[in-house]
């Protein structure tokens, strides 16, 4: 455990220089459709239209990967370290934490034991999995050892009971085969960053099951003979591993040749070889090299609830039967991985993304948050908000900034009815036409106030505003139509430009359109207002999308009463 943990050590500093030293991607643009799938278009809508807060979730890209490692397995025969493993797998995002991935292995797992044993007979593999009875190793199923007192040992034959020749000893080994296929949920957590876009390392928890395949031999033979383990002794623990070296190296010829122990079909089987629902765990690092490609260090454990991985399941004692040791086997897969991202019109996978990249930026700078004009009124109409208006002005009254109507001579008649402009002092007071008490001398010009225009004489008009994707207008919306047509009927030389934004597709424009005549259609049809007071204009761009604006057309602008439906077949009934 502590070489896997040495091993892992390193090649996580080397793949740390490699994903470090390249250049990681930035997020996506949210306002890009091509990205969103077509059954969560109206959710993208919506959010584009401000009328929902949160963007559709995008498609992103599939991840394949290919993996080679160690493979161990822990059982009752210490397991060989150096013993290879492979797979591959695919993965895909379903938010930007959790992934769900299918995932293949396939491992060689070899074990040898330093220690001698005798008292076998109940693993099959050293005796009856032998087909000739001459190569079976001889092992009792019970027996008695000489004690300190002088007992005589004793050997009793696993068949009938009768005393056998002394014992032969054995040194297990085995070389296991294993395949395993599981479905794994993965959590990304250090991809929501607080201080940066995004990282080049991600780090993630897996867990999952399925099931695993596996055939199990041990080296029982020299070709057509069994090994003399007699002439070899158990070593002291700190020799072990001079005589395992020799034991491989010397001693066993490596062909496997016999099946090891195993449940037969006692346990569901494909082919000829066991099969076993299996639960894994595990975690795994991931470094970004660019957009498409990272590399990846997993450490991955298997629990098998079997005993049998390994070709040895009994625990001996001195004397007695054998019986069943407590624990079941488990292997562990430590690869490193090459990992692809395939897709078109997709982004990467979510877990290499930020999800607070989005309001972070837009916090900073605003393109897609539907900031509200104000809307301030005016009763009176004569530019100057009721909240800052001292008082209701007649229309037509030019007013100062307080909204109180001028009177430039200060006799007490406004200037929009005072005939007599500029009354001197020593003539006042004046009567209700503003004209003074005294002759005016033959040198006295009398200044007349200039007509109002008709923006003064309108005043600011109001908007009306749309719910998104709709061109029809609401109670309050009539209301303030009506307010408007009263404005109108009252300065019958002023005419209203009723201006629509947003021309980005022909479903903008359309709808801009739309919006427009429908605020006309209803102030000739429910109003009176004659259509020729209105100047149709839609498809602007510098306002929102779902307002349209009415304003006093200025002296001279003239434009159209009526206008074509750009994309009829698009119109909206």
């Amino acid at each position: 455990m502590r070489s896997s943990a040495y091993v892992l050590a390193v090649l996580l500093s080397l793949s740390a220089s490699v994903g470090f030293s390249q250049k990681v991607g930035s997020s996506y643009d949210l306002r890009d459709s091509s990205l969103i799938p077509s059954k969560r278009m109206p959710q993208h809508t919506e959010f584009l239209n401000g009328t929902y807060n949160y963007p559709a979730k995008p498609r992103s890209q599939w991840e394949v990967g290919v993996k080679a490692g160690l493979f161990q397995i822990s059982g009752d025969v210490p397991a060989q370290f150096l013993s290879p493993g492979f797979g591959f797998h695919v993965r895909k995002s379903l938010g930007y934490t959790i992934s769900a991935r299918v995932e293949y292995m396939y491992g060689i797992g070899r074990g040898y034991s330093y220690r001698e044993f005798r008292n076998f007979a109940r693993n099959t593999a050293w005796g009856e999995s032998i087909a000739s009875p001459a190569q079976r190793y001889s092992a009792p199923r019970a027996l008695q050892i000489t004690t300190p007192a002088g007992t005589t040992v004793t050997y009793v034959s696993s068949k009938d009971g009768s005393a056998t020749t002394p014992l032969e000893k054995i040194f297990y080994n085995y070389k296991a085969k294993v395949q395993d296929f599981t479905v794994q949920a993965l959590l990304t957590i250090n991809n929501i960053q607080f201080h940066k876009t995004n990282s080049s390392l991600t780090t993630y928890a897996i867990a999952g099951g399925g099931a695993a395949i596996y055939e199990t031999r041990v080296n029982a033979l020299n070709g057509d003979v069994k090994y003399n383990f007699n002439t070899l002794t158990q070593p002291a623990y700190k020799d072990r591993q001079d005589f395992l070296k020799n034991l491989k190296n010397n001693i066993l010829d490596g062909s496997f040749e016999t099946p090891a122990e195993s449940h037969g079909s006692t346990r569901p089987q494909l082919g000829d070889k066991t099969m076993r629902a299996v639960g894994t765990f595990g975690f795994g690092v991931a470094f970004k090299l660019n957009d498409r490609i990272n590399i990846a260090i997993e450490d991955r454990w298997t629990i098998t609830r079997d005993d049998l991985l390994d070709g040895q399941r009994w625990q001996e004692f001195a004397w007695g039967d054998a019986s069943l040791t407590p624990d079941f086997d488990t292997y562990n897969y430590m690869t490193v991985g090459l990992n692809i991202n395939l897709g078109k019109n997709a982004v990467q996978p979510l877990y290499w993304l930020n999800p607070l990249d989005y309001p972070y930026a837009e916090l900073r700078n605003p393109r897609l948050m539907n900031i509200p004009k104000p809307v301030l009124l005016d009763t009176d109409g004569d530019g100057v908000t009721d909240q800052f208006d001292r008082e209701q002005t007649p229309a037509g009254c030019p007013v100062d900034t307080h909204g109180v109507s001028l009177d430039t001579d200060g006799d007490g008649v406004p200037d929009c009815k005072d005939k007599e402009l500029i009354t001197p002092t020593r003539c006042q007071p004046v009567d209700v036409d503003g004209v003074g008490n005294c002759k005016c001398p033959d040198d006295c010009k009398v200044a007349v106030a200039p007509p109002p225009t008709c923006e003064q004489k309108l005043g600011a008009l109001p908007s009306v505003a749309f719910k998104a994707g709709s061109n029809k207008l609401a109670d309050d919306a009539k209301a303030v139509l009506a307010a408007v047509a009263s404005r109108v009927r009252n300065n019958p030389g002023c005419n209203v430009v009723v201006v629509g934004y947003c021309a980005a597709d022909k479903r903008e424009q359309q709808m801009s359109w739309d919006r427009v005549n429908a605020i006309i259609t209803y102030m000739v049809d429910k109003e009176g207002i004659s259509q020729d007071r209105f100047i149709f204009n839609y498809g602007q761009q510098g306002g929102d999308c779902n307002t349209v604006d009415l304003r006093a057309a200025v002296d001279g602008e003239t434009g159209p009463n009526r206008v074509d439906p750009p994309h009829p077949n698009l119109r909206k009934n």
